[in-house]
């Protein structure tokens, strides 16, 4: 039990995988978080560098090594990812330091050469509206069932869109939250929901036996990290057709490239039933980038396609041409395109008229509302 009376979720984690201290690591990782910085990038002759609010700081006196790279992380990654990356060269690991924070690694290698990219993962998991992201994305955290899914490039902020859903839940609902992730990113304490976090390579091998496994733990809400493979997607479609509610992301820019991407990762002759699997199951598909603001910082930018009886057909029929318009009839449903969204930062100035036009995927559609504001 924990201090608070809730059922502590129990990992085991033989000694062995405890990586040992890297002491590089370690100083590069502190003067990271003292910055308040995002990302530590070590990359063969270059200085070690970190990101703060989107512009890379050099804190390294020279360019580094692949050899001194390697030396410095590979210490730090969990014993599972370390032999993954002896025999795939390149692996993902979530490290800890003690007082300073937890971070997610990426090694790898460029050139024949190690390098890695760090994260530092936030202390504590955000309120969704502290994301200042659209109204209407709060809706998907009072559905009861179906797939939704989470789309953006890599940076776009998925991951803290989805934590910050699943704490939604948590703080309203008894509900049992099964999240699958590699690594865990967000630690959720229990709430009103009872929340268990599978880590892959520590708790289970990989996606699809997670997900396999989390079926048989009676869930009424299952949180997939990503989802990178077609038995991933095969099982997360058939637990939203069976009544669980089921999250996940993608790296995708739109809800017709979202569709595709799923379709397309399986053999030509199943893609037919998928799509028509797919039909039943979505309840709703979420886009989203992170946009340099005015003042200072980033702010997010979305697009919200709630599934409705259209959406379903178009989809079913592989006419994803005619998703956008469905945004459109939907809005009663929470709906919102990316250029209503972007047009709302321009009203409320966190972007210029310009800045907002670049990054609109039908700006002749933005300027019509921008003009009709008088922007």
């Amino acid at each position: 039990m924990t201090a608070e009376g809730n059922p502590a979720r129990v990992q085991v984690i033989h000694p062995e995988t405890r990586p040992p201290e890297s002491v590089q690591l370690n100083s590069w990782l502190e003067q990271l978080v003292s910055r308040n910085g995002s990302d530590l990038l070590l990359v063969p002759r270059a200085p070690a560098s970190i990101r703060v609010e989107g512009t890379l700081i050099a804190i390294g006196d020279g360019p580094l090594t692949g050899d001194e790279i390697e030396a410095a992380v590979l210490p730090a990654l969990a014993a599972h990812a370390r032999e993954e990356y002896q025999q795939k060269q390149i692996a993902d690991s979530s490290y800890r330091i003690e007082g300073v924070g937890r971070f997610r690694i990426n090694l790898h290698r460029e050139r024949g050469r190690a390098a890695a990219t760090v994260r530092a993962l936030p202390s504590r998991v955000p309120a969704l509206d502290e994301l200042h992201l659209p109204a209407g994305v709060g809706a998907l955290a009072r559905l009861q069932r179906g797939l939704v899914i989470i789309g953006g490039a890599t940076g776009s902020g998925k991951t803290t869109t989805l934590a910050a859903l699943v704490n939604e839940i948590n703080q309203r609902d008894a509900r049992h939250i099964v999240t699958i992730e590699d690594p865990i990113e967000y630690e959720h304490t229990h709430n009103l929901s009872v929340i268990e976090q599978v880590e892959i390579g520590i708790d289970a091998p990989d996606f699809p036996t997670a997900l396999r496994a989390a079926l048989r733990q009676a869930p009424d809400v299952i949180v997939v990290g990503e989802m990178r493979d077609p038995e991933t997607a095969r099982i997360a479609l058939s637990a939203a057709e069976t009544g669980h509610l089921v999250f996940t992301t993608l790296h995708t820019t739109d809800a017709a490239s979202t569709v595709s991407r799923i379709a397309d990762s399986f053999p030509q002759e199943r893609q037919h039933s998928v799509r028509a699997e797919m039909a039943m199951a979505l309840a709703a598909m979420l886009t989203q980038t992170l946009i340099p603001r005015r003042n200072g910082g980033r702010v997010p930018a979305a697009e919200l396609l709630m599934i409705g009886y259209g959406a379903r057909q178009h989809i079913r029929k592989n006419a994803l041409q005619h998703l956008q318009q469905e945004i459109t009839i939907t809005r009663k449903q929470g709906s919102f395109t990316l250029e209503e969204s972007l047009a709302q930062l321009v009203f409320q100035n966190e972007l210029g008229r310009e800045d907002a036009m670049v990054r609109a995927l039908h700006p002749e559609d933005l300027d019509v509302m921008l003009k009709a504001k008088g922007f």
